[in-house]
């Protein structure tokens, strides 16, 4: 029998949205929760990310008077991801769709803060069920020096990097300020914002950080105990069911009893080279181009694997095309395919996708594309009258970062032709491209990928007044650019299939017994798309909390 060194009901390892839930739901339940975290600071991907959470059908846009059902959701999924096995099964759809509203519920109930986002629509809004106005909501902005001693020990999120307290649907607006009154009263109100923030000494958090922020805080007043700097080293098992973890404490082992439960929620391998290559099947990828956080390394999945759980999708992450112009986010040619003026090509010279849609879905498009013609990397092509309207390094329109110009990162010429030269694309290919293209673009249409048509590319669009297609126009006036384009990450979405009580799936098809597991660390409910914003986080909260419900609630019985 083990000796352990410390003991508690119920073990959440990762302090990402899905950790930070289940172990919430647990403390609810009456059980002594524990959330272990590798990294010094707490949040994982979660604290990093937007943090909108996409839950169909819940409590907040209905507040907002937003309509939508549980029929329409579990219609969505069907028609989006389809049959692609038991990590996407009915059960745990049905799951997804009946929790999600309940965890939101329970959160708000607890204390944590959200509000809905509307415009930010679906990412298949066309797909039967698909909802144009979104189903995403985001927590309030949050002073993280609530946090008291814990101030600061929140991983730095999105806002943090722009030096803006801008929340995630605020966001797409920013760089839009100069298109339209909606934007430059949401810019302006941002800036404000921020400025008031400091003005106060606040360390006021948004996004992902927020939600992590909050949870924290009522976390840590319900008991929940919260160890940083402690990754694991092992599952203990005895007698076939999972009973604790050991983990590394001042680098010393610590053997912590888990008496209900242990769930894994330590996000994904996006910064493992080694498994990145060994799972990538034929979307190649040794984790060069991941912008995952740096704990993305997998090594939760490979002890589960080790216990015999069973795997789907590990050749899967959320891809986010990356302009290799900059760090992303430096400047905004990450936004550029889905604004007028831009396409993506691939070697031939050839359009491959509507270059609007999801970023998940370029990505994914790339990859394919890339089988009969090179399109890894592909490339950016733009005119002179984008660089000319749009922003490019905060509140800059028509001004590149001279240091990007200089580095030759952003390809420059008077022709079409000259511009393919430069870059190694076929000439013939992109002039004849992109004079296809503006025959119908200059009424604002895409007959060939459909783009601007949904209400997705729509959103994210300029919202401009006068322009015809927010995603579509002719690119036409001299001179010309391009950039090569990457398909970037922000996270692998395979890993540990689990069933709709989130409990890790054995090579025997049953349930590991005491193992739950949620997020990146699991082959997701959504298969290999992405299904609206927040997608990711939200499949990671409601499994969390899921997870902690079932062990918690003593209902595991034998496996």
């Amino acid at each position: 029998m083990t000796s352990w060194d410390a003991a508690y009901d119920f073990v959440a390892v990762g302090s990402g949205g899905g950790g930070m839930v289940g172990a919430l739901a647990a403390a609810d339940s009456g059980a002594r929760a524990l959330v272990v975290e590798k990294q010094s600071l707490i949040g994982g991907s979660t604290a990093m990310s937007g943090g909108m959470a996409w839950v169909p059908n819940n409590s907040v846009m209905k507040r907002a008077g937003v309509a939508d059902s549980y029929e329409d959701a579990m219609a969505y999924f069907e028609a989006v991801v389809g049959d692609v096995g038991p990590a996407s099964s009915y059960e745990r759809r049905h799951a997804f769709c009946t929790a999600g509203p309940e965890m939101i519920d329970f959160l708000a109930g607890v204390g944590v803060e959200f509000v809905f986002c509307p415009g930010y629509s679906d990412y298949y809004s066309d797909a039967k069920g698909g909802h144009d106005i979104g189903r995403g909501v985001e927590p309030v902005p949050w002073d993280g020096h609530r946090l008291g001693q814990w101030s600061g020990k929140v991983q730095i999120g999105m806002a943090k990097h722009l030096g803006m307290a801008v929340m995630t649907n605020e966001a797409r607006y920013l760089s839009h300020y100069n298109r339209s009154r909606k934007a430059f009263t949401t810019s302006a109100r941002v800036a404000i914002r921020t400025v008031w923030a400091r003005v106060r000494r606040q360390d006021l958090l948004t996004n992902g950080a927020s939600f992590i922020g909050q949870a924290l805080k009522i976390a840590l007043d319900k008991g929940v105990e919260v160890w940083a700097d402690a990754p694991l080293d092992d599952l203990i098992v005895e007698n076939g069911r999972v009973v604790g973890v050991r983990v590394m404490r001042d680098g010393k082992p610590v053997n912590v009893q888990a008496r209900n439960g242990v769930l894994l929620s330590t996000g994904g391998f996006a910064q493992n080279r080694d498994m990145r290559t060994e799972f990538s099947g034929d979307q190649p990828n040794t984790a060069r181009w991941s912008m995952a956080n740096p704990g993305d390394t997998g090594e939760a999945i490979r002890t589960a694997m080790k216990l015999g759980a069973k795997t789907d999708f590990m050749d899967e992450a959320w891809w986010l095309p990356s302009p290799r112009s900059g760090k992303f986010g430096q400047n905004t040619l990450d936004q550029a395919r889905q604004r007028p003026r831009t396409i993506y090509v691939d070697a031939a010279g050839k359009r491959f996708v509507n270059e609007s849609n999801s970023y998940m879905e370029v990505g994914k498009a790339m990859y394919e594309r890339d089988k009969t013609s090179r399109a890894v990397p592909c490339w950016l092509i733009f005119d002179d009258r984008y660089r000319k309207r749009y922003a490019h390094v905060r509140s800059s329109p028509g001004r590149f970062p001279k240091e990007v110009m200089a580095s030759g990162k952003i390809k420059k010429a008077a022709t079409l032709r000259e511009l393919a030269e430069l870059c190694g694309i076929d000439a013939d290919g992109l002039i004849e491209t992109v004079e296809r293209f503006n025959a119908y673009a200059a009424e604002g249409k895409d007959p060939e990928f459909g783009r601007g048509v949904s209400a997705y590319n729509k959103a994210l669009g300029d919202p401009h007044r006068k322009v015809k297609n927010p995603c579509v126009e002719p690119i036409d006036e001299a001179p010309f650019y391009a950039c090569d384009v990457v398909p970037g990450d922000v996270g692998t979405c395979g890993g540990m299939v689990t069933d709709e009580h989130a409990r890790v799936i054995g090579d025997d098809d049953k349930p590991i017994p005491g193992l739950y597991a949620t997020g990146n660390a699991t082959a997701t409910v959504m298969g290999r798309h992405y299904l609206g914003p927040g997608g990711s986080i939200a499949n990671s909260m409601i499994f969390g909390y899921v997870a902690a419900r079932h062990a918690t609630a003593g209902t595991e019985g034998p496996s």
